[in-house]
């Protein structure tokens, strides 16, 4: 739950990590700047921002038009968008900045991972029923296989402004990644007009950077949980965490039901088939937002053994994990470099 003062702007369930801002509406002393706060819906959700400046130096017009740009880029909902075109294409197509931003991440993160996160993914998110057009069934064992075949990053290579495919059937889906670009580029619109004190939310993705006046730092809360059960612990964990991004994957919200079992929106891209492990929820901190969301699908693939080591050693990525233990009881941990929090 992302809250704003007192308006909620993102609920969670029960356990999972409950996201909030706290952030003074009121000053003292005239010469502080003033608070501005910018609303509005994109992708399918709402956005806030929250910047101090001495004047109204960015509106809503300036970023309901980024987003919109970003949506004719990217956006799986948009039939003309390139992205659209893209998977609509026999070899591809040539791409605009936003695109290869996107898709370059995309496929670094995908080697970082040894393919958990993967940009074409696309046939296996349609195919159990969590695309824009809904299948009459689940694919069984061999129609799965088969969609294997088009999926996987080398399937798809990038030169200059051309993303070519090596198969019509190859085909993307960025939305694991595309909201916190998209919150970068917000980030990047304030810099641009000399605001470099400000919190993005966009879908429950984070951007914070400097504070707030009077050096007071933007404080970021993540709720606890109790160790057997799914309801909030009692107390709430707050954590400065700076200038950076911090978003959240989770099992929680998108999935469906399928022969009495819950069938996850998150797809293995190396089986076919949605995840099924103790991982519940992950919390990632890092310095950009298009990080941040890039990886927090690819620990909640990779289970809480294999995330636990591959961030042992990583500096600028962290994480707070939620997840259930053989026995039932839902538990939580804390990776190192999570920064800004406190046991």
């Amino acid at each position: 739950m992302l809250t704003f003062g007192y308006l909620t702007m993102k609920t969670t369930l029960l356990a999972y990590p409950c996201v909030f801002v706290l952030i003074c509406c009121a000053f003292v002393q005239q010469e502080q700047p003033r608070r501005f706060e910018l609303k509005g819906y994109a992708q399918g959700t709402t956005y806030s921002i929250v910047y101090y400046a001495p004047d109204s130096l960015v509106n809503t017009a300036q970023t309901d038009s980024l987003l919109k740009h970003f949506d004719q880029s990217v956006s799986l909902y948009q039939p003309n968008s390139l992205i659209c075109q893209f998977n609509r294409s026999a070899k591809g197509i040539r791409i605009d900045e936003i695109f290869r931003v996107l898709i370059t991440r995309a496929l670094q993160i995908s080697h970082a991972t040894g393919g958990l996160v993967d940009p074409t993914v696309k046939p296996l998110v349609d195919a159990w029923g969590f695309g824009v057009i809904k299948p009459a069934h689940d694919p069984d064992r061999k129609e799965v296989q088969n969609l294997l075949h088009h999926v996987g990053a080398d399937k798809i290579s990038l030169k200059g402004t051309f993303l070519h495919k090596t198969q019509p059937e190859v085909q993307l889906d960025l939305n694991g990644i595309a909201q916190g670009c998209s919150v970068d580029l917000l980030a990047s619109l304030l810099e641009q007009h000399s605001i470099h004190n400000y919190l993005i939310e966009l879908g429950g993705e984070l951007r914070i950077k400097g504070h707030k006046p009077g050096n007071e730092p933007f404080k970021v809360g993540i709720e606890g949980i109790s160790g057997d059960d799914l309801n909030p612990a009692p107390m709430r964990k707050v954590i400065e965490p700076g200038d950076g991004a911090i978003t959240t994957s989770g099992n929680y919200r998108k999935h469906h039901e399928a022969g009495g079992k819950q069938v996850s929106h998150l797809m293995d891209p190396l089986t076919g088939y949605p995840i099924q492990n103790e991982m519940i929820s992950v919390t990632v901190y890092a310095k950009d937002a298009i990080t941040a969301d890039g990886y927090d699908n690819g620990f909640m693939t990779m289970g809480l053994k294999r995330t636990l080591s591959f961030l042992k050693n990583r500096k600028d990525l962290g994480a707070y994990i939620v997840y259930r233990k053989p026995d039932g009881r839902i538990a939580d941990t804390v990776t190192a470099y999570f920064k800004g929090y406190q046991q």
